[in-house]
């Protein structure tokens, strides 16, 4: 009786197989791959992507990396595509089938079907001999020496030589198409990327009923408007341009004084010459490290002349997740 290995032997035994049909697959990369490549950065409509079973697994995961990196694609499964959803591909559209043997009875019945609609295909197998392969454009090879099933049999080798090579192909084409990763952000717009490439300061400036009072108004109304405005801040400012700023931390730190007066004018207490920015095209992120930097809860924008433009909240950055991506 076999002694058992212990788990993590049994773990680097199935790296060990699976990068070597990686490594082997390497040396196999022919003018077959630039064909694929080729059709499909030529494609006007989108790549379809069909497979079955595990196959269709690793084909669905493919399609989504194709659809985020700059080349248009779904992944249709064979057996919905003979029942109806054939017509989600176009003329000027192009097929990625995948499958291992090249002989899946669902994928094989559906290739004449598809060569009627003369868009070209794009065959993942183990032989270009198979069906599969005898119906494809361009071939690309994904046979393997051994899976690292102990039995041989279920897919394991197979498929991760099979979505190393659907990442190959995407790689290869954003290198054709310039890709970008301003790009990559707009097809991630929620994405930490996305975030910190697009959101700006303008995306969260409050420019509306702004607690603003003029200056000689008395502390205790400037509280009073404080605490309407919900911003934990009052601004003060004379025909529009800023005076100073007044904090709930400002009001703290006044309690202490010896000569506090709440009938007494703003200015006393006020922070004068607040930091301002006149950028509101500067990152959310940007603007974030300066008010973490200074410490600070708002910021403000102003014009050229330090005329009020809006603020900026610590607060509203935190829930739209800008902190999360510094």
């Amino acid at each position: 009786m076999e002694s058992l290995k212990k788990p993590h032997e049994y773990a680097k035994e199935t790296l060990e197989i699976e990068a070597q049909a990686l490594l082997d697959a390497k040396e196999r990369l022919s003018w077959q791959f630039d064909k694929a490549v080729e059709i499909m950065f030529n494609t006007k409509g989108k790549v379809v992507v069909i497979g079955v079973g595990k196959s269709g697994h690793i084909g669905s995961k493919i399609a989504a990396t194709l659809a985020s990196t700059g080349t248009p694609s779904f992944f249709l499964h064979p057996a919905e595509a003979m029942h109806g959803d054939l017509g989600m591909i176009g003329k000027n559209d192009a097929v990625l089938a995948i499958s291992y043997s090249g002989a899946s009875e669902e994928l094989t019945k559906l290739l004449p079907h598809i060569k009627n609609f003369g868009v070209p295909v794009v065959a993942m197998s183990r032989s270009i001999d198979s069906a599969l392969g005898k119906f494809s454009d361009a071939h690309i090879d994904i046979s393997v020496e051994k899976e690292a099933c102990p039995l041989g049999i279920a897919p394991t080798s197979s498929t991760t030589l099979t979505l190393a090579l659907g990442d190959a192909l995407a790689v290869a084409l954003m290198h054709l198409r310039g890709f970008k990763k301003e790009d990559f952000a707009r097809f991630h717009p929620a994405g930490a990327l996305g975030k910190k490439l697009f959101l700006k300061v303008e995306h969260f400036l409050k420019r509306e009923n702004l607690p603003i009072v003029k200056p000689g108004t008395s502390l205790k109304d400037a509280v009073v408007e404080m605490s309407a405005g919900k911003l934990g801040n009052v601004l003060i400012a004379k025909d529009g341009i800023l005076q100073g700023i007044f904090s709930d931390g400002d009001l703290r730190r006044s309690l202490l004084k010896s000569d506090f007066d709440f009938n007494a004018p703003i200015e006393n207490y006020m922070t004068k010459e607040p930091f301002c920015i006149s950028d509101t095209q500067m990152p959310a992120v940007d603007a974030l490290k300066i008010i973490e930097k200074r410490k600070i809860q708002l910021l403000i924008a102003v014009d050229e002349n330090r005329k009020i433009v809006g603020v900026l909240h610590l607060h509203d950055l935190i829930e739209a997740g800008i902190d999360e991506i510094k």
